[in-house]
């Protein structure tokens, strides 16, 4: 028996979105599931190849592999939003060259990157001294305090874990995260502290930290998904997630 049937409009009633993960990143997907479960916003994946040794050299090899890993989203699906899910790529690769390559598959979507969004997020939280913690290895942690500080932020504080290993970054504990923060932000008076790098397991502990501290944090799992979210329309607040969602 023939079996009749009815269509709708699918999942993303309010938005579609489209986030490009690194084959390495183990902590994103289960960052995003968090902060995107909201009524009618369908959020898709897509894996990029990357080695686990983060250096300029092979964050740069991923530019071009975005077309490609842009196609494998779904291509009946018009996207509000795509994100590409890597800080220090961004940041070597350059935020409007990212848009650029993505947008020769998807020139509807509107792009962002955690770089961007971190630029975006500071810009509206009205911060313009930043406490900034990375895991990188000082050759990547220095080009992203030159984009910030292009984009006129000025670094009132920096740390950074010094681990090249992107296996290694991921198992990083939230407890060592925490206690970044708090290093970096007492460092010198500082209007927000900028936590980079989408495998580090920030989200339980912005809340946190933000009590500590007494200002905003921003992580780049946290920026980005805010960024995409607000580039597709949707305005929700989730303060749990602290307070760029407040």
């Amino acid at each position: 028996m023939k079996l009749d049937f009815e269509t709708d409009e699918g999942i993303g009633t309010r938005a579609n979105l489209g986030v490009i993960v690194l084959e390495t990143d183990e902590t994103l997907e289960n960052e995003f599931s968090r902060i995107m479960r909201l009524a009618g916003v369908a959020l898709y994946h897509s894996r990029i190849p990357m080695v686990p040794e983060i250096r300029p050299d092979t964050l740069a090899r991923m530019e071009q592999d975005l077309p490609a890993t842009a196609r494998l989203l779904p291509p009946s699906l018009s996207f509000d939003a795509i994100g590409f899910g890597c800080t220090s790529a961004s940041t070597v690769i350059g935020s409007e060259n990212v848009a650029k390559v993505i947008k020769t598959v998807c020139p509807d979507a509107r792009v962002t990157d955690p770089l961007a969004a971190i630029i975006a997020a500071g810009q509206h939280l009205g911060a313009r001294r930043l406490g900034f913690v990375t895991p990188y290895i000082p050759e990547v942690s220095a080009g992203m305090r030159t984009k910030l500080e292009q984009a006129g932020f000025e670094i009132a504080g920096f740390g950074s874990f010094e681990e090249g290993n992107d296996r290694v970054v991921a198992r990083i504990t939230e407890g060592s995260i925490l206690d970044a923060i708090e290093k970096v932000a007492a460092q010198a008076p500082c209007d927000a502290v900028i936590v980079s790098c989408t495998n580090l397991r920030c989200l339980d502990v912005i809340v946190q930290a933000e009590e500590k501290i007494g200002i905003p944090v921003i992580s780049s799992n946290q920026a980005l998904a805010w960024h995409m979210l607000r580039l597709a329309g949707i305005e929700d607040l989730n303060p749990q997630f602290g307070r760029l969602f407040g």
